[in-house]
């Protein structure tokens, strides 16, 4: 009687302790995806710092008037508007010489002419 009283604790103390892993190795597992997770909600913070930020300088009159001018193309009174081209090195009148000759052709005309 003694011997199955004794397998019986043993079995059920076997039990507990294999729940008891898994309740340790669960919580070790959640360890991580918490730390993930804060991880996340410290980039989430400076994200949002950063936003938050940029939101209060586009309030400012400096701001707005450098978006009125870039984008707008306004000037303040007393100054003057200047366009300039984006092809500033580039004149149709003047093509370059030879510009569409073959590459023989070109020292040819370096050397010999």
């Amino acid at each position: 009687m003694k011997k199955i009283i004794f397998i019986i604790t043993v079995v059920i103390l076997l039990f507990v302790i294999n729940d008891l892993v898994r309740s340790m190795y669960d919580i070790w597992q959640k360890k991580d995806v918490v730390q993930q997770a804060q991880k996340e909600l410290d980039f989430q913070k400076q994200e949002n710092q950063r936003l938050k930020s940029a939101f209060s300088y586009s309030e400012t009159q400096e701001f707005i008037e450098e978006q009125a001018r870039n984008k707008l193309f306004m000037a303040k009174e007393g100054e003057q508007k200047i366009l300039i081209s984006k092809d500033l090195g580039h004149s149709d009148k003047n093509p370059p010489a030879g510009g569409n000759d073959p590459n023989w052709k070109k020292w040819w005309k370096l050397f010999f002419e």
